[in-house]
C-alpha cells in the first residue's frame, strides 16, 4: 500500500514537472521556478512551516533588540536635544569653590563675546509659596522666557510661560508641600510668592514680594529634585542681585567651539548639551550594536536550521532531480530551483520575523504604558522601527536564504540523471 502511494506521488510529480518544464523554452523562467518552488509547501508543509518559523524567530529577535536600542537612543537624545537652539547653547557657571557669582558687568562681557547670539541668565534663591492657605519653602528659579528654548527644558504636564505672562512652573516634589494632585487638574491654581534675596556673602537678606497672583501653567514630574518653582524675571520689581549661571547661545555651530574657549578663558566652567548628545550617541550606538550581536546569534542558529532542512530536502529529492534532468532541465534550472525555494523561505522568514518583532515590541510597550498610566507616569514608546531597517531585514533574510541554499543547489546542479537513479 505504501509503495503504491509512493508510486502515485512520483507519477503526479513527474506529470507536474512535465507540465512546468520548458513549454517550448530552453530554460525555466522566473514564473516556472516560482510555481515549482511552491510545491515544497504542499509536499512538506510542516517541515517548511517550522523552518520558516525558526527563521522568523531569529529575525524577530534581531528586530526586537535593535529597535529597543533605537528607541532608547531616541528617548535619551530627544530629552537632551529638545530644541534646535539647545544644541548650540552653552551653560556657563563659576566653580563653586571660587564663591563667585555672575553680576551685570559679567553679563555685559558675555554679551560682547565673539560668536554670542543671545543669553539667558538664571538666578536661584530661596522663596516661600502659598497655595490654598498652605505655605512652604522651596527653591525659586528666576528665568527669562527664552530659557526654555535655549535649554530645551519643558514641563511634563502643561506648557511653558511666555513674556509678561503671570504664570509659573512647579515641580512635583513641591506639590507634596501643598497636598496637590500631580495632574492637569492642578493647572491654573493661584500661587502667592515671595523671594529671599541674599548678598554674595549670604549674610544680608532682602525679601521681594511679587504683587501679582501667579497661575500654575506647567508641572515637572521629577521625584529626585528638590522642591522648586520657575518664575519669569519680568514679574519681579526688584531684579536679582546676581545670577548663578547663564545660558549662552552661539551664532551657529562653527562659532560654538570658539565661544566655548572664550568663556573658559573668563574662568567659567562649561556644560555643552551637544557634548552630552554626542557622548550619548556613542554609548547608545555601542548598546545597539551589542543588542544586534545577540540578535544575529539567534539568526545564525535559525540559518543553520534552514540549511539543514534544505540539505535534507535535497537528499530526499535526488530521484526528482534525475527526472527533471531526464526530461530536459539543465543544471542551471536545477540550481535556480533550489535557490528559489531557499530564497522564498528566507523572505517569508524575514516577513514573519518583522511581524513577530513588532508584535513583541508593541506588546511590551503596551504593558509598560499601561503600568505607567496606572502609576501616574507618562506614556513613552521605547521601540522604534525605522523603515530602512525593516527593508534591510527583508534583504538580509533573502541573502540568508540564498546562502543557506547555495551548497544544496550546487550539489543538485552537478548531479547527473544516472547518479540520481543509482542513489534512488
Amino acid at each position: 500500500m505504501e509503495e503504491f502511494k509512493e508510486q502515485k506521488n512520483n507519477d503526479q510529480r513527474i506529470t507536474s514537472l512535465k507540465d512546468l518544464i520548458f513549454k517550448g523554452k530552453h530554460h525555466l523562467g522566473i514564473m516556472e521556478l516560482f510555481r515549482l518552488s511552491l510545491r515544497v509547501f504542499k509536499l512538506r508543509p510542516l517541515r517548511t512551516f517550522l523552518t520558516i518559523f525558526g527563521m522568523s524567530v531569529g529575525i524577530g529577535t534581531v528586530l526586537f533588540l535593535v529597535s529597543l536600542g533605537y528607541g532608547l537612543q531616541y528617548l535619551l537624545i530627544g530629552k537632551l536635544a529638545a530644541t534646535e537652539d539647545s544644541l548650540i547653547t552653552l551653560e556657563a557657571f563659576y566653580p563653586s569653590e571660587n564663591n563667585l557669582h555672575i553680576d551685570s558687568d559679567t553679563l555685559d562681557s558675555i554679551i560682547n563675546s565673539p560668536g554670542n547670539d543671545e543669553i539667558s541668565p538664571v538666578a536661584e534663591f530661596a522663596g516661600e509659596a502659598k497655595i490654598n492657605s498652605l505655605s512652604g519653602f522651596l527653591m525659586v528659579k528666576i528665568v527669562n522666557p527664552n530659557y526654555f528654548r535655549l535649554s530645551g527644558f519643558k514641563p511634563d504636564i502643561g506648557s511653558v510661560f511666555t513674556e509678561e505672562e503671570k504664570s509659573i512652573i512647579i515641580s512635583s516634589t513641591a506639590f507634596k508641600l501643598f497636598n496637590l494632585k500631580e495632574d492637569e487638574s492642578s493647572l491654573g491654581k493661584d500661587v502667592s510668592l515671595r523671594v529671599f534675596y541674599q548678598d554674595e556673602g549670604n549674610s544680608d537678606v532682602q525679601i521681594t514680594e511679587i504683587p501679582s497672583v501667579l497661575k500654575i501653567k506647567g508641572i515637572v514630574t521629577d521625584e529626585f529634585q528638590l522642591p522648586f518653582i520657575i518664575i519669569p524675571n519680568d514679574l519681579l520689581k526688584d531684579k536679582p542681585p546676581f545670577y548663578q549661571r547663564v545660558l549662552v547661545k552661539a551664532v551657529n555651530m562653527e562659532q560654538l567651539e570658539p565661544l566655548k574657549d572664550n568663556l573658559i578663558g573668563k574662568g567659567f566652567l562649561i556644560s555643552a548639551r551637544i557634548d552630552l548628545v554626542n557622548q550619548t550617541k556613542k554609548i547608545m550606538t555601542i548598546i545597539t550594536v551589542v543588542l544586534g550581536i545577540f540578535g544575529v546569534a539567534a539568526l545564525v542558529v535559525s540559518a543553520i536550521g534552514m540549511f539543514n532542512t534544505i540539505v535534507i530536502g535535497f537528499l530526499e529529492r535526488i530521484f526528482e532531480v534525475g527526472i527533471m534532468k531526464s526530461i530536459g532541465a539543465t543544471s542551471k534550472d536545477i540550481r535556480n530551483l533550489f535557490l528559489m525555494e531557499s530564497l522564498m523561505m528566507g523572505m517569508l522568514g524575514g516577513i514573519g520575523g518583522i511581524a513577530i518583532g513588532i508584535l513583541l515590541g508593541e506588546s511590551i510597550n503596551f504593558g509598560l504604558n499601561f503600568l505607567a498610566k496606572y502609576l501616574g507616569g507618562k506614556e513613552i514608546d521605547i521601540f522604534i522601527y525605522p523603515i530602512r531597517f525593516l527593508i534591510f531585514i527583508v534583504i538580509l533574510s533573502a541573502l540568508v536564504g540564498i546562502f543557506s541554499g547555495f551548497w544544496p543547489a550546487r550539489r543538485a546542479a552537478k548531479l547527473s540523471p544516472k547518479q540520481a537513479f543509482i542513489r534512488k
